[in-house]
């Protein structure tokens, strides 16, 4: 059976200091997108930029941007951990891309180690 497509999974830790804004992972985008030649299309941002400060959150384990950025071919998702020094990206598209590639250039972005990469093929 020919594969559909893949989905490539990075956990990355120990980021350097940064808060993730959204420009920083626009940027991101960006650059990933034309990395691995992939046509973006909408950008979405889920985070508490406009919530009231008595309700945002704030366990290190909510706090932080998460984007999802539409491509031609499927989508790209990102969730940020600033204060655990944590990214985790899932990018899947039913057009081909180099997954080493795409991994070395999102660790060296953020400034991080892989902690686990997966890479899934989609059949």
């Amino acid at each position: 059976m020919k594969p559909y497509g893949k989905e490539l999974i990075i956990d990355i830790h120990g980021c350097g200091p940064g808060e993730f804004s959204r420009e920083e992972i626009k940027q991101y985008f960006d650059d990933l997108c034309f990395r691995i030649d992939m046509k973006q299309c909408d950008l979405h941002f889920w985070d508490d930029l406009e919530t009231p400060e008595d309700k945002k959150q704030t366990s290190p384990h909510t706090v932080g941007v998460s984007a999802i950025q539409f491509i031609l071919t499927s989508n790209i998702t990102i969730h940020t951990l600033p204060l655990l020094g944590k990214v985790f990206v899932n990018i899947f598209s039913c057009k081909d891309f180099n997954s080493r590639d795409a991994a070395n250039f999102s660790v060296d972005f953020f400034g991080g180690r892989i902690a686990k990469e997966t890479e899934v093929i989609r059949l």
